[in-house]
């Protein structure tokens, strides 16, 4: 991320941004509901499909908010440390109409910029199998296939990747 935390870019002739925000932040939380909606009619209803702890306020290190130019929240995602070198990406989300105009990459590279500046050299990541859209995403920007890991271990729902972020 840029000085003071700020991605700048346009998608279809828009202006938005991409900045940190508070975890409980109004915007934030309706964006992680729609996600979490999506998600769970791809589960069949199930809304508890999530392997682990969810994410929350106590232990996310970094999230962001992608606004346009009016200040409606069109996109957001989350970091969560993992130990001194690595984290996860929690959280990735990107409204309907907003897909397939880059957003969902400068809010990914905005997470990777951030890592950076914290100093961590490698990103991880869970998404479930039921996600073909995300998993090739994910492995269009960079991220390679790796075993399950922590709470993912023994999921037969779980797609987990990582990125060696370079300097």
């Amino acid at each position: 991320m840029t000085e003071g935390g700020t991605h700048m870019g346009t998608t279809a002739g828009d202006a938005w941004t991409i900045a940190e925000a508070a975890w409980d932040d109004p915007d934030g939380e309706t964006l992680r509901q729609a996600q979490r909606d999506e998600i769970a009619i791809l589960h069949g209803g199930n809304r508890n499909s999530e392997p682990g702890t969810p994410p929350s306020a106590r232990d996310i290190s970094l999230f962001v908010i992608a606004r346009d130019g009016d200040g409606r929240a069109l996109a957001c995602g989350a970091l969560r440390q993992l130990d001194a070198a690595s984290a996860e990406v929690k959280r990735m989300y990107v409204r309907p109409e907003m897909r397939g105009t880059g957003l969902s990459v400068a809010v990914l590279h905005a997470l990777e910029d951030a890592a950076r500046s914290r100093g961590w050299t490698t990103l991880r990541l869970e998404t479930g199998k039921v996600m073909p859209v995300a998993i090739r995403f994910y492995e269009r920007e960079g991220y390679t296939p790796i075993p399950a890991f922590g709470p993912y271990v023994g999921s037969d729902n779980s797609r987990c990747y990582e990125k060696r972020l370079q300097p």
